[in-house]
């Protein structure tokens, strides 16, 4: 059995840092959360320090103690910034959940930890989510200007899937399949486009582990690249529902003002290629390092599972076609004598 750690986990409340917290609990370690609690309640079983890291003094009620790791999930550079100051010295271990959107160049397949990123964020105070690369860049230079190589992994996250996410970006698909009927006509993306995401439990359970064995360095932390047709059998399965499916060429969904990634009237994780080829990045140094995924089968299932709980005919999303757009395309494309699949 793996030797007990003292883990303190910046967050954790939420969904990729809870399922940390919850894994690291259940495998024997002592796990404290620093979070304001307001995303919900830490597992059972883990401390919660409740504080608000952009308030001075937030990180007093931890920074007395010595920690085996420090992990941390912030976009926001002054609030990484802060926790090394108060707690680099007293960390054994640092973590930094960082993102594939450090990267500047999504057009080359099969890319990897050597790809040029964006430059880092230059300002102060909150940033915007629309610099959200180049904030996770300046996060990631303020970690390796505290801490020594040796001691420091940067895991750049590709999307996050599976039971518990909020974004409707992968959800919307199982979901849609769910509530189709027998006459229903699902618009899709042109289905030999590119797919990649990693379950939230698969990204966890890889972090934890990295902890327990100290691993140092730098990976691309994603899943399995695969296309939106995998995902649409997946779906199948999982919903027992095989509606036709229509799946226009992009430019035309670009000409209709169809969004693609996310965000309203969008195609969820749909990304227009050759332009866009963030989703078939190469995970081949994390799973050296023991990253394990699981079928794609079980994160739709997990999906699924979350959207069901929801309500797979909510409105409005965060993401995806609202029934009367969708029904209006589908209709377009019928009269242009485009077949369903």
């Amino acid at each position: 059995m793996t030797s007990s750690r003292r883990i303190l986990i910046l967050g954790g409340t939420s969904w990729v840092g809870g399922t940390m917290a919850r894994l690291a609990d259940e495998a024997g370690h002592q796990v404290t959360c620093l979070a304001r609690g307001e995303s919900g309640a830490v597992p059972d079983g883990v401390t919660l320090e409740q504080a608000d890291r952009w308030q001075e003094g937030a990180y007093d009620g931890v920074a007395d103690r010595d920690w085996d790791a420090v992990i941390d999930v912030s976009w926001q550079p002054e609030l990484v910034r802060s926790a090394l100051k108060a707690l680099a010295h007293r960390a054994r271990h640092w973590t930094y959940v960082s993102s594939c959107s450090v990267y500047c160049d999504d057009t080359t397949r099969g890319a990897n930890e050597s790809s040029a990123t964006h430059e880092p964020w230059s300002g102060t105070g909150p940033v915007s989510i629309q610099e959200y690369g180049p904030a996770k860049v300046a996060c990631e230079a303020a970690c390796a200007d505290a801490i020594s190589p040796d001691r420091l992994l940067i895991a750049r996250a590709g999307l996050i899937a599976g039971y518990g996410d909020r974004s409707d970006r992968f959800g919307y698909w199982p979901g849609r399949f769910a509530c189709s009927g027998t006459d229903s006509v699902v618009l899709v993306p042109p289905l030999e486009s590119p797919v990649q995401v990693i379950d939230v439990e698969d990204l966890a359970a890889w972090l934890i582990s990295t902890v327990e064995t100290g691993t140092a360095g730098v990976f691309d932390a994603v899943g399995k690249a695969v296309t939106f047709e995998d995902v649409f059998i997946e779906c199948v399965v999982a919903t027992k529902q095989d509606p036709a499916r229509i799946a226009p060429k992009q430019e035309w969904l670009l000409e209709q003002g169809v969004a693609p990634w996310a965000g309203p009237d969008s195609l969820p994780l749909w990304l227009p290629i050759p332009d866009h080829l963030a989703m078939t990045r190469s995970n081949e140094l994390a799973t050296k390092t023991g990253l394990r995924l699981r079928p794609l089968a079980q994160t739709v299932q997990a999906a699924l599972a979350w959207e069901r709980e929801h309500g797979v005919t909510r409105s409005p999303r965060h993401a995806g076609l609202s029934p009367e757009r969708e029904a209006e395309l589908v209709e377009m494309l019928v009269e242009d004598a485009v077949e369903p699949l």
